[in-house]
């Protein structure tokens, strides 16, 4: 069957109309923010006081963009007689976003956490040469860097808080004050014991009176069937003290 002709401009006009009786859902940028993900690779900001000038990061980056400039530093003694150390100072760190290919190496191999992902991506500039953001632009981006998600409950516990806590329980176990000796403790508890008269004492208690039988034994008015009663077995003799009165 041949197509009618017009036909497919009819199917158009009628996407067309369908979609123009919908709400937009373009998003006009810059009058609407994007709703980024936490995990978007924006820029790279910089915590400088955690950076020990260690040039990892410079040296992993494959694109050699990250330019560090420091010099070292005498730190005196702490404590008399003590030796001074030395220890590295920044003065330049420089990230050139025209050549950052954003593959994270650089804030995966720090070692101190001195480089995050931020999610900022307002940063065209008119010059190319401007692209090269010194230690105080990398610093105003950190405090744009969302929060950390939270831990898994089933995770483990993370190794840092795992030292800290075996070190504050040595440190506590080594201030407790000494235990004391089993027989000083047995001795405070005897002391603090209560003292029963000597006639409730257990040993006088336990013992069975003149007139009762030991526990386990029948008594004298009650036969055992196994065993004859000295009293029953000889009928004629008399008692002791019936021949008085025979």
């Amino acid at each position: 069957m041949a197509p009618i002709p017009g036909s497919g401009l009819a199917k158009g006009l009628a996407v067309t109309l369908r979609t123009m009786t919908k709400k937009s859902v373009t998003a006009q940028y810059p009058d609407a923010q994007p709703d980024l993900p936490p995990r978007t690779r924006g820029v790279i900001g910089l915590f400088e006081e955690n950076c020990t000038v260690c040039m990892l990061c410079a040296r992993e980056c494959p694109d050699w963009c990250i330019y560090i400039d420091s010099h070292k530093e005498t730190v005196p003694a702490a404590t008399p007689g003590g030796r001074e150390r030395s220890r590295n100072v920044l003065d330049r760190f420089a990230i050139d976003f025209s050549l950052c290919m954003y593959c994270g190496i650089c804030i995966e191999v720090c070692p101190f956490d001195a480089l995050f992902w931020s999610p900022e991506f307002e940063y065209a500039e008119t010059d190319i040469r401007d692209l090269t953001h010194e230690r105080d632009k990398l610093r105003e981006w950190m405090w744009t860097v969302p929060a950390p998600p939270a831990l898994d409950p089933g995770a483990e516990e993370p190794k840092e808080l795992a030292a800290a806590r075996k070190t504050a329980d040595k440190i506590a176990a080594q201030q407790a004050p000494p235990p004391t000796e089993p027989h000083a403790d047995e001795q405070a508890r005897a002391a603090e014991m209560p003292t029963r008269p000597q006639g409730d004492s257990k040993q006088q208690t336990d013992q069975p009176k003149p007139g009762q039988p030991e526990p386990g034994q029948p008594r004298p008015d009650q036969s055992n069937p196994g065993q004859p009663n000295p009293d029953q077995s000889n009928p004629d003799q008399s008692r002791p003290g019936q021949e008085g009165s025979a």
